[in-house]
């Protein structure tokens, strides 16, 4: 394909900018430097799609992902998850791009890649989703994870204020599907919906803390988590309204110390460690981001074996939310 082919088809695949800004979504504004922060956070996810859409090949892609600030690389590698998972799902020579992505640095950003994935889901029609046992067996629900983020992101008024939940989503399905995941699948968007509520608060932990509060006593858990994995990686929160955040949880401060734990993980892994993520861990889990993001490896199966009663994923969940509950300083 040539340059000025590969350039169309960039501008024709990626959205519009104006789908990032706050005013567009209706979100909150806490102050002016969260705004920037939330809005430069969406310009970054489409920065990092628009190089995975028009470059030649991942490695390509690559080079200009590493080239984005440290703080954002994250997001940008998200973008171009989604961007590769959509050019995978349509009828257009390359292979299996999201593969040979993972195959490279984009590797040390499997959690964000895996998210954006989700993403493309949420673009693409069903048939054209990803089978579930073509993705990493453990990490597979991070999909999911992002699908609920793309909902409660882009439809707010359904997925946030009216809580819609799809009582049988079809995704994972087929052979690949047991009952314990198809159980499984509300909860997994659940924890996106949760990521998706810090920044539709515009990172006032007080609003976040009220947005879960509307929702089912029963959802509470899986939002807490994800709205402490946004506040981790995403950051916008001083150190009093984390503690804030914190003391609003009550009995689900575990499920934010998981999530935060995870947030960590995922910036250690890809060498994107910054300020807000270690004031986080120090609040959220009573240690540094390094030694949290050691937490979720500890306890993380070695071969996660299908068919139980719960996902092995939500089994890790659980086993990093129990370990830092038996350190001490964190309730249920």
């Amino acid at each position: 394909m040539t340059s000025f082919l590969r350039t169309l088809r960039r501008r024709i695949l990626t959205p519009d900018i104006s789908e990032t800004k706050l005013a567009t979504r209706g979100f909150h504004v806490k102050s002016p430097e969260a705004r920037d922060l939330l809005e430069t956070v969406g310009a970054t996810f489409l920065t990092g799609y628009g190089h995975a859409v028009q470059a030649r090949t991942p490695a390509e892609a690559e080079e200009h992902l590493e080239r984005v600030p440290r703080r954002f690389r994250g997001f940008a590698y998200e973008g171009a998850g989604m961007a590769l998972a959509v050019l995978d799902a349509l009828p257009l020579p390359g292979g299996r791009r999201v593969d040979d992505f993972l195959a490279g640095r984009g590797d040390r950003h499997i959690y964000m890649v895996y998210v954006g994935i989700g993403w493309a889901m949420a673009r693409l029609p069903r048939f054209r989703w990803p089978r579930a046992d073509a993705l990493d067996p453990l990490l597979r629900w991070l999909v999911l994870d992002g699908y609920g983020f793309h909902q409660a992101y882009f439809r707010t008024e359904q997925y946030v204020h009216r809580q819609y939940r799809d009582p049988a989503f079809p995704w994972p399905s087929g052979g690949a599907a047991s009952p314990a995941d198809r159980a499984y699948a509300g909860r997994a968007i659940d924890q996106g919906i949760g990521r998706a509520l810090w920044f539709v608060a515009g990172t006032d932990a007080d609003r976040a803390a009220s947005l879960i509060a509307a929702f089912p006593e029963h959802r509470h858990p899986d939002l807490y988590a994800g709205a402490g994995l946004a506040a981790t990686y995403a950051g916008g929160a001083d150190e009093a309204e984390l503690r804030r955040f914190w003391e609003n949880a009550g009995a689900h401060r575990s499920q934010i110390a998981q999530g935060c734990a995870f947030g960590a993980e995922a910036r250690v892994r890809a060498g994107l460690l910054v300020p807000h993520t270690t004031l986080a861990a120090e609040i959220f889990c009573g240690m540094t981001a390094e030694q949290a993001a050691g937490v979720t490896q500890q306890v993380r199966p070695r071969e996660p074996v299908q068919g139980g009663e719960l996902p092995a994923y939500e089994v890790w969940r659980q086993h990093v939310a129990d370990e830092f509950v038996s350190l001490g300083g964190v309730t249920r």
